[in-house]
């Protein structure tokens, strides 16, 4: 019987972590002209892809990374019909989104097309329901480009990249955020995945300086995705509608029961609103008052 073959997650290994994952066996794997995507079955998280070193989403806990990027914005916002998906081409965000009766058009912009085939024929759970839907356009392209040339506005942004590496690294810069809130509609919300702050503080120390010096309100909500090594995970937040991270949990419940209040398995009215209250190491973070290296 072959050995299993072992793929390693090196996101971390500037400090001097991997973690390795036994493969029951690879289900596809390609090196594209933009980064390196391998697929394999585990045995305990199901499907796993990884791209470029990082776990991207596993079948066993992507419902609580995709329900939170997605629910939280549009719950806090009330009332958004038109969405932005910067990334995402495994089209998992986007079936939550359009679970949102309340959107009229959803736009996803993904670089690389063969992430997108690939979500088609691996992930037809979440991009068969997507394409689907007459509300869904696919735009391929890089994100960075488009938020800088579209005379489009949004009521909410996701950005739903990988890590600031590679293609990534663009969409996390000064320049992409202000593209972003030019996007964005009157009381628009911004939402960024910022990484796991005890090991990328860097990250999201960076990101909110942006936020703050774009947006009169910038912070960010956490969530723990298990796969995600290192903790809580950190969602940035920006929004020049300084109440939208304070709606009261009656609010979202009341707008949860009008969208339909359908199934969750992560994301809660009450978790929603106790995401925003941060533990004290990641508010010292936001607030400026430490660094990686305090």
């Amino acid at each position: 019987m072959a050995e299993k073959r072992w793929i390693t997650e090196t996101l971390h290994e500037s400090i001097g972590l991997r973690t390795t994952y036994a493969a029951e066996r690879v289900l596809y794997e390609q090196r594209t002209a933009r980064q390196h995507l391998v697929l394999f079955e585990h045995g305990f998280f199901g499907k796993m892809l990884m791209l470029d070193g990082a776990t991207q989403i596993t079948s066993r806990d992507e419902f609580v990374y995709q329900e939170m990027m997605s629910h939280v914005p549009l719950f806090a916002h009330g009332r958004a019909e038109n969405v932005l998906i910067v990334g995402g081409g495994d089209c998992a965000i986007a079936k939550e989104v359009l679970k949102h009766g309340s959107v009229k058009r959803l736009t996803q912009v993904e670089i690389d097309p063969t992430v997108v085939e690939f979500a088609k024929r691996h992930f037809p759970e979440f991009a068969g329901p997507v394409f689907a839907d007459a509300r869904f356009e696919s735009v391929i392209g890089d994100g960075a480009e488009y938020v800088a040339q579209s005379r489009r506005r949004f009521d909410v942004i996701i950005v739903d990249s990988t890590d600031p590496q590679g293609p990534g690294a663009v969409l996390f810069t000064r320049e992409f955020y202000a593209a972003c809130k030019r996007c964005l509609a009157k009381g628009g919300v911004l939402v960024t995945q910022n990484g796991v702050p005890f090991f990328q503080a860097d990250e999201l120390v960076a990101s909110i300086g942006h936020f703050r010096a774009l947006f009169a309100d910038a912070t960010c909500y956490t969530a723990a995705v298990p796969t995600y090594v290192g903790g809580l995970m950190a969602m940035g937040f920006a929004s020049d509608d300084r109440r939208l991270r304070r709606t009261p949990v009656r609010t979202i419940a009341a707008r949860y029961r009008r969208a339909g209040a359908f199934p969750t398995r992560y994301w809660t009215p009450e978790l929603h609103a106790a995401a925003f209250a941060l533990p004290r190491f990641i508010a010292d973070l936001v607030d400026g008052r430490a660094t990686r290296g305090s």
